[in-house]
């Protein structure tokens, strides 16, 4: 007990350290834990870990994943997506796994072996194009949405590989392949129908009772218990645990439960999902790839190939402009974490040898990396791929006829762009807008406003709008990547003109002034500010003094708020 004890501490101590690491390069925590486990694990020098249980606790974190994302697709949800990300999502998965199972195929391996592989590449991670995404400002533009929701259906589409590759290494035959998997449909359509009964009947009044002791413990046990006791009925079925993980997410989906139920799930799923990165680290043999590196490379590209190929071609087929496609092909070409799982149930299944899996858990792995950097430079790399589009200014340029060299230039056209475009209407100033959100523009053009589509930090489109001729910039977008990238060109292209800038606080603001903007004003504070003057005229304290006073802190820079602030911190 005490070695295990000894080798469970080293253990969360290289993973806090890793994660910590991690996490302050803005690289995904996933990676660390792969990383984790490839430190602790038999194939390299130096201490490892082996826990007898380890294996078996780490294969609950696949399961909480499936219960995470059965809560956010439930049948509702399901049926409203059914046009573009479910058609999308739902082909990307089947004609990459195909494609690549084809190639495979014809390259000597069985037909099983090429179907795994297949459905392996297939995956996406939505961690990575999450997180990049975000840090480069782009999770609200058109690819962005796409391929994010994209990658996320993908493991709904995961569940289905769930049932047939456990059959895949029981089966021999043809026929008896046929029996086994369309035995293993039935047992789904069962359990399905078994878990949709009992949670739609039962799960509301269960949660109802525990919630009337409104005891936080209870909740979370209750959550563990409806998530394990499914995933129980569906092993009991010959089925995984993650299948029935899944369904009882959807049924609790459908639920005002929902949200309290991730909540409490999440920790959970955390943990033993980092463990089951970990597992998958240690599975990574780092002396085989000298001699199979070639076959990882190739595995790797056709990896990125096949996945850009495919979604550019059915998403450009959808109707999107030509570099909004490429852009949404090339987040979706990275390699996915749900590969992984699909690959060690496969291992575990006996449908592939540790060596095939060695080959395409290392590709998966390059493909993680090469795929980062396309995400990372999507936009440069798809601006070469379209080709030029000199359509693309003329029509900015048709959308600015009518506001002949703007007095103001606004920055996103949400709430506080809305806003300042009615205060600059009603004051007869001219103004045109800009955001990447289509339904903020079809929004604002039905406000009667001049927004356009576009991007505030895109060279090229701030000289169509003539920049340089404007009296201001005003940058509204909640993005502060972004707000930094445009307030950079700006400063650059013309320094002459002011621009005032949104923040969400007072860290953000202090960024977007050293980048040049003439003011930026943080919201958290302007907000307290105002509640604090309220306050000060209930007390019936003048309403002179109170202007004096609010006025004076925003002439020392919010000095005196940050000052308090920091006292406390």
């Amino acid at each position: 007990m005490m070695d295990n004890l000894a080798q469970i501490l080293m253990l969360l101590g290289v993973a806090v350290a890793v994660a910590v690491t991690f996490q302050r390069l803005h690289i995904p925590t996933s990676l660390g834990y792969l990383l984790v486990g490839l430190i602790l694990g038999p194939h390299t020098i130096g201490p490892v870990v082996h826990v007898p249980e380890f294996k078996a606790l780490a294969e609950f974190g696949v399961v909480f994943l499936l219960f995470t994302i059965g809560l956010n697709y439930s049948l509702p949800q399901l049926h409203s997506l059914r046009n573009q990300v479910l058609g999308l999502g739902t082909a990307q998965v089947v004609f990459t796994t195909l494609v690549v199972g084809a190639v495979v195929w014809l390259a000597g391996f069985p037909v099983t072996v090429a179907f795994v592989i297949g459905a392996v590449f297939a995956q996406s991670s939505s961690t990575i194009i999450g997180n990049q995404l975000t840090e480069q400002g782009e999770e609200n533009s058109t690819h962005g949405r796409l391929g994010l929701a994209m990658s996320v259906f993908q493991d709904v589409t995961a569940v289905p590989f769930l049932v047939v590759i456990p059959v895949l290494g029981m089966a021999v035959g043809i026929d008896v392949l046929a029996g086994a998997l369309g035995w293993a449909v039935i047992k789904a359509l069962t359990a399905f129908v078994l878990v949709f009964v009992v949670g739609r009947w039962l799960l509301r009044p269960f949660f109802h009772l525990v919630t009337k002791h409104r005891t936080a413990e209870v909740f979370t046990l209750a959550v563990l218990l409806v998530a394990l006791l499914a995933a129980w009925a569906t092993n009991s079925l010959g089925l995984s645990l993650a299948f029935g993980a899944f369904i009882a997410g959807m049924m609790l989906g459908e639920t005002e439960f929902r949200h309290q139920v991730e909540s409490s799930i999440r920790p959970f799923r955390d943990v033993l999902l980092g463990l089951f990165f970990v597992g998958i680290g240690m599975m990574i043999d780092p002396t085989a790839i000298p001699c199979i590196w070639h076959w990882a490379l190739m595995g790797m590209l056709l990896i990125l190939i096949s996945k850009i190929l495919i979604v550019a071609a059915m998403v450009r087929k959808s109707g999107i402009d030509i570099l909004a496609t490429w852009r949404t092909a090339l987040l979706l070409a990275v390699g996915g974490e749900f590969g992984f799982a699909l690959l060690a149930i496969s291992i575990d299944a006996g449908v592939i040898d540790v060596h095939i899996g060695q080959i395409a858990l290392t590709s998966v792995l390059f493909s993680m990396v090469a795929g980062s950097l396309l995400i990372k430079f999507n936009h440069a790399i798809a601006g070469r791929l379209a080709g030029p589009q000199p359509g693309k200014t003329q029509g900015v340029a048709d959308s600015l006829l009518g506001v002949s060299k703007p007095q103001v230039l606004i920055g996103g056209y949400g709430r506080v762009g809305h806003t300042i475009a009615v205060l600059l209407q009603s004051s007869g100033v001219s103004f045109v807008a800009f955001d990447t959100d289509p339904k903020r523009v079809a929004q604002g053009r039905a406000d009667g406003h001049p927004v356009v589509y576009g991007d505030i930090s895109d060279p090229e489109l701030l000289a169509v709008a003539h920049v340089e001729h404007a009296s201001l910039v005003v940058i509204t977008v909640d993005q502060p990547s972004t707000a930094l990238r445009a307030i950079s060109v700006l400063r650059n292209s013309c320094p002459q003109v002011p621009v005032i800038a949104r923040a969400r606080d007072l860290e953000t603001s202090t960024q977007l002034i050293d980048a040049g903007a003439t003011h930026a004003y943080p919201e958290a504070i302007e907000a307290s500010l105002r509640l604090g003057a309220i306050a000060l005229q209930v007390l019936q304290i003048p309403d002179k003094d109170v202007d004096l006073i609010i006025q004076g802190v925003r002439d020392w820079d919010y000095d005196p708020v940050l000052e308090d602030d920091q006292e406390k911190s």
